[in-house]
């Protein structure tokens, strides 16, 4: 009997059919054949479809690498059905797509309001993850403790009224030093408007 990567009677290649269903059972090869057959027309896509202003951010190879561990992880979940004879690349062009649009958005927000980058960890993987975390605590770090403790607990989801409390500060000096720590991480993100 024929595994995965062994062409069918007549068949120069392996199916995607075949493959998908190989990795979902376990067989991390097929998962590699799937990923050596379609990576570059989804680094081409990518590199066609990102817009300058998120390039400048991440690059393209960082976008191909987050569509492959989305798609494996879903694979393996078996959240996708192929049927038989079709090819996977209108889904990858879908995950792309998607991809970079959510991606796109997410950079729009974060120009608007620094606060929103607190979850960017859950919306980018790979590289481009580790770079930001690394920027915000490299960033907090360079705050006087205080600010720290203040900045801290924001990002653990306390309010402001609730922070001025625990810190035996008013509320308007919380305020202040968030906005303040707000421009200064803006400044370490490139994110600060021109004048």
């Amino acid at each position: 009997m024929a595994t995965a990567l062994e062409p069918r009677h007549g068949e120069n290649h392996p199916c995607d059919t075949d493959l998908l269903q190989s990795y979902r059972d376990g067989d991390e090869s097929a998962g590699d054949h799937l990923y050596r057959r379609y990576a570059d027309r989804v680094l081409a896509l990518a590199r066609s479809k990102i817009s300058a202003s998120l390039a400048a951010r991440l690059d393209a190879e960082d976008v191909t690498q987050s569509v492959f561990r989305r798609f494996f992880r879903a694979a393996r979940q078996r959240h996708y059905l192929l049927p038989t004879g079709e090819e996977l690349w209108d889904l990858l062009l879908v995950i792309t797509l998607n991809r970079l649009r959510s991606l796109e958005e997410f950079h729009r927000a974060a120009k608007r309001d620094v606060r929103q980058t607190v979850g960017y960890e859950a919306e980018v993987d790979g590289g481009a993850e580790a770079f930001f975390e690394t920027t915000v605590q490299e960033a907090i770090a360079q705050l006087p403790p205080h600010y720290q403790e203040i900045v801290r607990m924001r990002m653990d989801g306390h309010e402001v009224a609730e922070i001025a409390e625990r810190t035996e500060r008013s509320k308007r000096t919380v305020e202040r030093m968030l906005q303040e720590t707000r421009f200064r991480l803006r400044a370490s993100l490139g994110l600060e408007r021109s004048s």
